[in-house]
């Protein structure tokens, strides 16, 4: 399994120079160079899996022997979800009229982003302990992302973490799990302005080869291709514990299933999509606030920011910057990765693009992603 950059500049990395990259360095985002479709099955096969289980199982697709031998993943795994306040790690509660809710909020911070970091973390250390090197994480956060990378790296001897986050846009909760950690590897910053508006200059930062190089830099945002590849498996996990793939017969259609995803740096939902890509029938409903530029985009064309981002009381999708739908652009134009480097350049410097006819047909057309906004029906 190599990797390569949706704006076409980089092909061939490998698993660990991705993990320890922000940015590629043409600006872009890490993706597979090829997508592997799982059988039905294999699908089959791993119902019933515990989540641990089904982790291992879909990191193993994207993370070659080579690097992480399968018993050392095994115990990676296992030791970043030990930490859990349930047994099962994540749960699913059924409710009325066959609608089920995945809980993803077990975590020490209660964000989802828990069941990812640990163990993007987990496999940095591997690497880190291996060479006996050191890294600096830079990590812009909305609210969610910063405590959950702050409680999965600290005390560890290897890696610095420097959080920044948008100073009164938080909620005090979100704050606390930050400023309270006085390890000596944890840094935490607040800056004025929105999360977007820090993440720009990080973007920039990355994008400086000889400073990456020299201090060792990295993101643990889900820029970070292994916090994607992680959040693969909350998808499948739920398709198999709710859809019964088991029961269809061997040459029918498996049963769709659809999940409402919210959605603020669309990082969650791009996994999704990667699992449709995948061969895991899934529809996909963005759900988005006031901050609606994924709608937008998915109901007009319309892939612009408004003129400022709306401070709700959902501080973890206030953001008008999806980066992750650049991920989402490169699966449905086929790894068309000058069009997305236009694309993409274009929305970063006006902050505005329009999809062209025949891109916005092809996101109007996805059957796997709609989108909604609070009482839009």
């Amino acid at each position: 399994m190599k990797y390569c950059s949706t704006r076409g500049g980089v092909r061939g990395w490998d698993f660990r120079d991705v993990l320890f990259s922000g940015y590629a360095p043409d600006g872009g985002m890490f993706m597979p160079e090829s997508v592997p479709v799982l059988h039905p099955d294999t699908l089959r096969s791993w119902r019933g899996l515990p989540y641990p289980r089904l982790v291992v199982e879909v990191s193993s697709l994207f993370i070659p022997a080579q690097l992480i031998p399968r018993q050392d993943l095994e115990v990676l795994v296992a030791e970043a979800l030990s930490g859990f306040s349930v047994p099962e790690v994540v749960r699913i509660a059924r409710l009325k009229e066959g609608l089920s809710i995945l809980e993803l909020f077990h975590g020490e911070t209660l964000a989802f982003k828990d069941l990812a970091m640990t163990c993007t973390v987990r496999f940095l250390d591997y690497f880190l302990r291996k060479k006996k090197h050191r890294a600096t994480v830079l990590v812009g956060t909305s609210g969610d992302t910063g405590g959950s990378a702050i409680h999965s790296a600290k005390g560890l001897s290897g890696l610095d973490v420097v959080v920044v986050y948008p100073r009164g846009r938080i909620t005090p909760v979100q704050e606390k799990h930050m400023i309270t950690c006085l390890e000596d590897n944890v840094h935490v910053f607040a800056a004025d302005g929105s999360s977007d508006d820090i993440d720009r200059p990080l973007r920039r930062l990355f994008a400086d080869q000889e400073l990456v190089k020299s201090h060792g830099l990295m993101s643990l945002n889900s820029v970070n291709w292994s916090r994607v590849l992680i959040q693969l498996a909350h998808f499948i996990y739920a398709y198999l514990q709710l859809s019964g793939p088991e029961q269809a017969e061997a040459d029918a259609a498996l049963p769709e299933l659809e999940v409402v995803v919210p959605t603020g740096g669309a990082g969650n939902i791009a996994a999704g999509f990667i699992v449709t890509r995948m061969g895991v029938p899934l529809k996909l409903v963005a759900m988005v606030n006031s901050n609606d530029i994924v709608h937008r985009t998915v109901t007009s064309g319309d892939f612009s920011m408004a003129t400022d981002v709306t401070q709700t009381l959902a501080p973890a999708i206030d953001i008008q910057d999806p980066y992750n739908m650049e991920r989402v652009f490169w699966l449905l134009l086929d790894g068309d990765g000058a069009s997305v480097k236009n694309m993409m350049e274009e929305f970063q410097n006006t902050h505005r693009h329009t999809l062209p006819e025949n891109h916005r047909k092809l996101v109007l057309h996805c059957d796997s992603i709609s989108s909604q906004v609070p009482g839009s029906g």
